[in-house]
């Protein structure tokens, strides 16, 4: 456990009963006996714990956006909020839905990668406008909605705003990485 965690795991006997059931519903949820990342610290709040998560789960697994497309929402995400879980994990995982490792190292330098196809060129110009912006141009816009029609935008903002909040709550608890996790992501100020 990091020394600087400000939320580290509970322990089971520590758990209320509302936390117990909250742990043993994600893990239903997810077929997983895997507990870990912002997940922790949202065991703070049950209840939203179960909300996140099932939000979650859609994003992750039944959204308008391919995996691939999906993954470099995250990752875009992650860069924002220099999150080096939500990258470690996400990095191996766009890997594995196919984004090319010279997108992958573009965006972890913060560069606009220019080895894109048209769908990631759209979505990536997207992200970094609402992100950088807090809107997007009636251009961004139009490409967008043209490639992945309204529902895909609606699921391209809501993978920002979930994987921002995940984020967030691991920054603000300082959430270790993984054992034998490295930083993937260098600080570039604000």
């Amino acid at each position: 456990m990091n020394s600087t965690d400000r939320m580290p795991p509970i322990l089971a006997a520590d758990m209320t009963a509302a936390q117990r059931d909250a742990v043993n519903d994600y893990k239903q949820v997810r077929n997983t006996t895997v507990f870990e990342g912002p997940f922790i610290p949202l065991l703070r709040s049950p209840e939203l714990l179960g909300k996140v998560q099932r939000v979650g789960e859609y994003l992750r697994y039944r959204s308008a956006l391919p995996r691939q497309l999906s993954e470099l929402v995250i990752l875009i995400s992650a860069r924002h909020w220099c999150q080096q879980f939500e990258w470690g994990v996400h990095s191996t995982e766009a890997a594995t839905a196919g984004l090319g490792p010279l997108v992958i190292e573009a965006v972890a330098d913060g560069r606009r990668p220019t080895d894109m196809t048209n769908e990631e060129s759209t979505l990536y110009d997207f992200c970094v406008e609402l992100l950088r912006n807090q809107r997007v141009s009636d251009v961004t816009y139009a490409r967008a909605a043209d490639l992945f029609g309204e529902q895909g935008i609606v699921d391209t903002v809501g993978l920002l705003g979930y994987y921002s909040l995940l984020a967030m709550m691991m920054n603000t608890a300082r959430t270790p990485m993984r054992e034998g996790m490295r930083p993937g992501l260098e600080r570039f100020p604000v």
